[in-house]
């Protein structure tokens, strides 16, 4: 089924940024910390692995303003902006980084504990006026023929976005750039680049979904063509599906989490729009994902089922040949039978014995001829009888 045309979100007329966005904090007091605690200098947080570091950058009305090159000149920069929105892109972070990040956002411990783990289901939590959203994104490996799967954190405040990746999807540079071309959307806040985020993962669910149509198709042909390899493919596409079942399932519930916060938070309404459609789709991704599952249950069953009809075939013909072979052994026993008999009588009286009573009996050769005959005659009937010869 062709993925109808995906609207995307257009600069709206009149942008004015949401009512969840607060005002931005002194220069020198973090939002959370009281008065009489000094902001921690920049010099404070441990320095960071550049590696780590995608992108770091400082936003004033949806334009950029600075590109700092280390997380503590992007704190900085972001006091320097009282309307500013930072927003820090991060690859496998190491731990000291995301305790700076922690420190200067006071983010929460079990969110800042989740994102060093990884390995977490798609969910979406709020801290005070923070958001953390956990999300799987996919991608289709057209040379393995397999789907991979990769963690994506993300933690929204009211004047920055921060993003982990755990994996190479989805393709965030991609998303800032876009974003960045539209500045009067971008100066929306961070909750605009956390939707176009997650419009990136639900985008490039449609790939996915192709490539695992096209899959279950030729798994259907091989499977009357009798591949033997094919049950192993079933397996390890249905383990496939089950893992795009926990990465598609509860977006559902979290974007309708956020479409119920949007009178509460004052979110724009043309991000209202842009979310319900990036809803639309994940639920439609989502209903393909379980056909696909059941799908690949019922070519299971057929592929049983065959494979278990050519067994029975291949059970049938090795009982008939045993059968055959049996017919033939007992032929072959029954002449044997039936040539033992003179030869145990001549072999009897071939033993020249000088007292044995019938070598001077003149009619010994006759009856020995004679007792030949009537063994072998009746040995013939009675195997003629039983269907043996």
């Amino acid at each position: 089924m062709p993925e109808r045309p995906r609207r995307r979100l257009s600069p709206p007329s009149g942008a004015k940024r949401s009512g969840w966005r607060r005002p931005a904090s002194p220069a020198n007091t973090p939002p959370s910390v009281p008065p009489a605690a000094p902001r921690p200098a920049p010099a404070a947080p441990t320095p960071p692995d550049h590696r780590s570091v995608i992108d770091s950058a400082v936003y004033r009305d949806g334009r950029r303003v600075a590109s700092p090159a280390t997380l503590a000149e992007t704190f900085r920069q972001l006091r320097e902006e009282p309307d500013g929105m930072a927003w820090i892109g991060l690859h496998r972070p190491t731990q000291p980084q995301l305790h700076s990040l922690a420190a200067e956002f006071n983010l929460h411990e079990l969110a800042v504990e989740d994102a060093l783990e990884a390995h977490q289901r798609p969910k979406l939590e709020r801290y005070g006026d923070t958001l953390f959203v956990v999300l799987r994104a996919a991608r289709y490996l057209d040379a393995q023929e397999e789907v991979e799967f990769a963690e994506l954190h993300v933690f929204v405040g009211p004047d920055f976005l921060i993003t982990v990746r755990h994996g190479s999807a989805p393709d965030l540079p991609a998303v800032r750039h876009r974003m960045e071309a539209n500045p009067e959307l971008l100066s929306l806040g961070p909750e605009a680049a956390l939707y176009a985020i997650l419009d990136a993962v639900v985008d490039g669910y449609a790939p996915v979904v192709e490539g695992v149509q096209t899959d279950i198709d030729e798994i259907a042909t091989e499977v009357f063509r009798g591949d033997p390899a094919v049950s192993r493919r079933i397996y390890e596409l249905s383990r496939e599906m089950v893992e795009f079942q926990r990465a598609t399932r509860p977006l559902v519930g979290m974007l309708h989490g956020l479409m119920a916060g949007f009178a509460k938070y004052g979110t724009d309404e043309e991000l209202q729009r842009y979310l319900r459609d990036v809803a639309d789709h994940v639920t439609h991704t989502s209903e393909r994902v379980d056909g696909f599952r059941q799908a690949l249950t019922e070519i299971l069953t057929v592929n049983a089922t065959l494979v278990s009809q050519q067994q029975n075939a291949e059970m049938r013909a090795l009982a008939e040949a045993g059968f055959a072979q049996n017919e033939e052994i007992k032929k072959i026993s029954s002449w044997a039978a039936i040539l033992f008999a003179p030869t145990l009588v001549g072999t009897i009286y071939g033993m020249n014995f000088e007292t044995m009573p019938e070598l001077q009996w003149a009619g010994g050769y006759p009856f020995a001829i004679l007792l030949m005959a009537v063994v072998c005659t009746s040995l013939y009937v009675i195997f003629k009888k039983r269907d043996w010869l």
